[in-house]
């Protein structure tokens, strides 16, 4: 086992940042399976000014804005129904932050660069509790009990935290899943790591009882990569015994697409071949998956949660370009999907791509048992048009609990902003509250936004790639029955029964 670097609330200079990085570029795209990743990296993140972001969002404009308007640069705008309440400047400035977990009163934000720890426990001051350097991404992150989970999908010189970026043309080079012990938050402990095939560009967290599982999606093999060969038509499931994390290693790698999945272009212009998934999100309750697949959507049984077995698989050969993520509605009877056209480094939120590509795809659940379908009803776009010069596609969210028969969710579109919406009808989703910050830059194509946006025990979080934390309040009636469900963990993709 290799050392660990971890800090304190340790500010860099941005130039110690980006030689930690490998200069970012070679993070994503020094060779390997990243090289590939339609997620952000071939941009610059932040903005022109390089402004620092004021810790209180409590004096931003109260005012909507007009159809078709665009606010200024960095305007902070939002629907009515929603109070900013606190920004927590990013750890890491010329970073780009990821993927968010919760548990009791602390939020776990990924980076590029490591991952910080939070105390939310009061929602209109969050306090930053650590913050640890360890370089890799996406570092999508998870929580259980006393362990945190990190995943890296760029190829390293090996499994520490001081590790560089190398290519993965060389056996030596590393990937997969690092394992935290954060038992005493200000001082996480790294404790264990899991080689995966391909990497972990996702990972999807299924408690159990012994045993934690981890769902580990990669994809992009090359003949070049010695440990991300092809065929790569599955998933790296992990198992990790919970009182004893340092024994995890891969138990299985089931085969989720025996005849290589969507063979995207020529057959399929603008449709990414699947050699993988991006992401999953299980169901527990249901012992129920829904796979974003890069050219495929698959709803899969997890009963026995080593071998996942597939029920259904949609493709979308006309406005879907790449299987992103998925959620369920609370009944189990919809899936959303979302496509991330451009991987989230291009401006796709405007006239030219239209209401229907870079959207979500909301798919009704029809039948019982392996006879369940996945039957397409919509698309969802958020309706507020973005600059040519913002990122802006559909991206990470989570189940808004509501109950009683309704379907809301909010979402991150990147420099979209934050969207809350509902599809209680599957074929007539509409937007109900947003907040969104102007362009980064008025004269090119930034880096920026909201990477996710979750509730969580009533109130919105969202972990902007440049802003840092963003804290949100809904006051709707058609969401306040949300603010009495109390959970004690939230990782997104391993998705809570909530009544």
């Amino acid at each position: 086992m290799t050392s660990l670097h971890t800090t304190r609330v340790r500010p860099r200079s941005p130039g110690a940042v980006l030689a930690a990085a490998g200069l970012l570029t070679a993070l994503l795209a020094g060779a390997g399976p990243a090289s590939a990743t339609p997620d952000p990296g071939d941009l610059t993140p932040g903005s022109s000014s390089g402004a620092a972001v004021p810790r209180s969002a409590v004096a931003a404009p109260d005012r909507e804005l007009a159809p078709g308007e665009i606010p200024g640069q960095d305007e902070i705008v939002h629907s009515k129904n929603v109070t900013p309440l606190a920004n927590v400047p990013s750890s890491y400035p010329n970073g780009i932050n990821s993927d968010l977990a919760f548990q009791d009163r602390y939020a776990y934000a990924g980076s590029y660069d490591g991952f910080t720890i939070y105390d939310i426990g009061d929602p209109k001051a969050p306090k930053t509790v650590a913050t640890v350097l360890c370089p890799g991404g996406q570092n999508d992150v998870s929580v259980y009990g006393d362990l945190l989970f990190l995943s890296t999908d760029s190829s390293r010189s090996d499994d520490s935290c001081h590790s560089v970026s190398q290519p993965a043309t060389e056996k030596s080079s590393w990937e997969g899943i690092k394992i935290f012990d954060i038992k005493d938050k200000k001082n996480p402990k790294y404790i264990k790591s899991v080689e995966t095939s391909c990497g972990s560009h996702t990972h999807t967290l299924v408690p159990g009882g012994r045993d934690i599982y981890l769902y580990v999606s990669s994809y992009s093999p090359s003949e070049a990569f010695p440990d991300c060969l092809p065929p790569h038509d599955g998933i790296s499931v992990v198992k990790v015994p919970r009182k004893d994390p340092a024994r995890a290693a891969v138990v299985a790698f089931p085969v989720l697409f025996p005849d290589g999945g969507n063979p995207g272009a020529p057959a399929h212009p603008g449709v990414s071949k699947t050699t993988g998934c991006h992401d999953i999100t299980v169901l527990p309750s249901e012992n129920l998956a829904a796979g974003a697949c890069m050219g495929d959507g698959i709803l899969f049984d997890i009963t026995d949660p080593e071998q996942p077995r597939v029920i259904d698989r949609v493709q979308d050969n006309v406005n879907f370009s790449f299987w992103h993520s998925a959620t369920f509605n609370e009944r189990a009877d919809k899936v959303v999907f979302t496509d991330e056209l451009g991987g989230g480094g291009s401006a796709t939120c405007n006239e030219a791509t239209g209401p229907d590509r870079g959207a979500d795809g909301i798919y009704d659940i029809t039948g019982r048992g392996d006879q369940r379908r996945l039957v397409f009803k919509s698309y969802f776009k958020i309706p507020r048009r973005q600059a040519d010069t913002e990122n802006c596609v559909a991206h990470n969210g989570s189940l808004i609990p509501v109950g009683g028969g309704r379907d809301v969710m909010v979402q991150a579109w990147y420099q979209g902003g934050v969207s809350v919406w509902d599809f209680t009808d599957s074929t007539s989703p509409k937007e109900i509250a947003y907040f969104e910050r102007g362009p980064l830059t008025t004269d090119k194509l930034g880096l920026g936004g909201s990477w996710s946006a979750y509730y969580y025990r009533g109130h919105i979080y969202s972990n902007d790639i440049v802003k840092g934390l963003d804290v949100l309040r809904l006051d709707d009636r058609r969401t306040d029955s949300a603010k009495w469900v109390w959970t004690d963990r939230l990782n997104v993709q391993s998705q809570p029964a909530y009544h």
